[in-house]
C-alpha cells in the first residue's frame, strides 16, 4: 500500500485542524490569513526584486520564476479551502438569492457535495479503474496523493530552483530543491478543500 502513509498523514492533518478550530477558532483563522498574506508578500517581493535586477542591473536569479509559480500554486490551493470556509468564492448570487429558502438551502448543500466530490476525485483517482485504467500496477494514476508519492520516491529536483551552497554544505542535500517539496501543497490543499466542503 504505497499510498497508506500519505493518506494517513492527510487524515491526521484534517483531524488536528478540526480539533484546533474547535478550541482556537480565531487563532486558526488568523494563521490561515497570515499564511496566505505571507505567500502573496513573498511572491510580490521576489517578482519586484527580479524585475529590478533584470532591468536595472542586467542580472537576476534563475530560480525566481519557478519559485513564484510554485508559491502562486500554493496560494491557490490553500486559498480554495479558505474561500470555502469564509464563503467568498464567486457564486451565481443573483440566481440563488431569487430562489425560495428551501431551494436555496438545497442548492447550498448540492454545492458543498459537488465541491467535496471534486476534491476527493482529484485527491484519490482510483475511480479511474471504472473507466478502464489499470491503477493496480500504476499507482501514479491515483490522483494527487499518488502523484506526490511518486515524486517523493523519485527524489528528482526542480528545474531552476536550487538550494544555496551553504545549505547544501551544512545539510548534505542535493543541489536542486526536490519536486515533492514543491508539490506538497497539492494533496494538502485538496484535503483541506474536502474538509471545508464537509464543514460548510
Amino acid at each position: 500500500m504505497p499510498l497508506l502513509w500519505p493518506s494517513a498523514a492527510l487524515i491526521a492533518l484534517v483531524v488536528i485542524l478540526f480539533l484546533a478550530e474547535r478550541r482556537y477558532r480565531d487563532a486558526i483563522s488568523r494563521l490561515e490569513e497570515n499564511f496566505l498574506a505571507l505567500l502573496l508578500a513573498v511572491i510580490t517581493i521576489v517578482s519586484f526584486t527580479q524585475v529590478v535586477a533584470r532591468y536595472g542591473f542586467n542580472t537576476g536569479w534563475t530560480g525566481a520564476l519557478e519559485l513564484t509559480r510554485i508559491l502562486f500554486a500554493w496560494m491557490i490551493l490553500f486559498g480554495m479551502s479558505y474561500g470555502v470556509k469564509h464563503g467568498v468564492h464567486l457564486g451565481v448570487d443573483a440566481f440563488t438569492r431569487m430562489t425560495p429558502r428551501g431551494t436555496f438551502r438545497a442548492l447550498a448543500v448540492f454545492g458543498a457535495v459537488a465541491t467535496f466530490l471534486y476534491a476527493f476525485l482529484l485527491l484519490y483517482a482510483g475511480w479511474l479503474a471504472l473507466l478502464g485504467a489499470d491503477v493496480s500496477t500504476n499507482w501514479r494514476q491515483t490522483g494527487a496523493i499518488g502523484y506526490w508519492r511518486f515524486m517523493f520516491d523519485r527524489g528528482t529536483g526542480l528545474d531552476d530552483l536550487r538550494y544555496p551552497f551553504w545549505f547544501q554544505e551544512a545539510f548534505g542535500t542535493q543541489d536542486r530543491v526536490q519536486r515533492w517539496i514543491a508539490y506538497l501543497m497539492l494533496p494538502i490543499g485538496l484535503a483541506l478543500l474536502a474538509f471545508r466542503a464537509l464543514e460548510g
